[in-house]
C-alpha cells in the first residue's frame, strides 16, 4: 500500500498544524476548511475504512474525536460537527470536525485560509495534553 498523505504529515515529512497527538491519532488542521478550525484527527495506522480499525486504535480514535470536539466548542463557541471519511487522500480513515451552527456551514465549501490564519488557530485549539 502506498503511504497516504496523512501517514507523510504523521511521519513529518509534510508539514502540517498540528492541534493534538497521543499514541495512537494524530489531529491537525484541515489547510483547505469548510469553516474556521476544520480539524482532521487520524489514526496512526493507514487503514481506509473506521469499521476495520482494531478495537484499540478505533476506541483511541474516538477519545481524540471527543476530547478534541469538545475543547473546540468550548473555544470556537460553536457546535463541533463530524464527518468520518476514508478516501480522497489516499486509503486513511479520517473524521473531520467542523465548526457550524447551521447546516448550511457545515455543507459549505471548502476554503482557502491564510497561513497565518492556520497558526493563530492551532494555537488557540492545540491541546495542552499533546505530545
Amino acid at each position: 500500500m502506498t503511504d497516504s498523505i496523512f501517514t507523510k504529515i504523521i511521519r513529518g515529512e509534510i508539514p502540517s498544524y498540528k492541534i493534538y497527538e497521543d499514541d495512537k491519532t494524530f489531529a491537525f488542521l484541515d489547510i483547505n476548511p469548510v469553516q474556521p478550525g476544520h480539524t482532521l484527527v487520524v489514526p496512526k495506522i493507514q487503514i481506509g475504512k473506521f469499521y476495520e480499525l482494531p478495537d484499540e486504535d478505533l476506541t483511541a480514535l474516538f477519545r481524540a474525536v471527543k476530547k478534541i470536539a469538545a475543547n473546540m466548542e468550548k473555544v470556537l463557541d460553536k457546535r463541533t460537527t463530524v464527518q468520518i471519511e476514508g478516501f480522497d487522500m489516499g486509503d486513511h480513515v479520517h473524521i473531520k470536525l467542523i465548526p457550524a451552527d447551521t447546516g448550511e456551514e457545515f455543507r459549505a465549501l471548502p476554503g482557502t485560509a491564510s497561513q497565518e490564519d492556520l497558526a493563530a488557530m492551532a494555537e488557540k485549539l492545540r491541546l495542552p495534553d499533546s505530545k
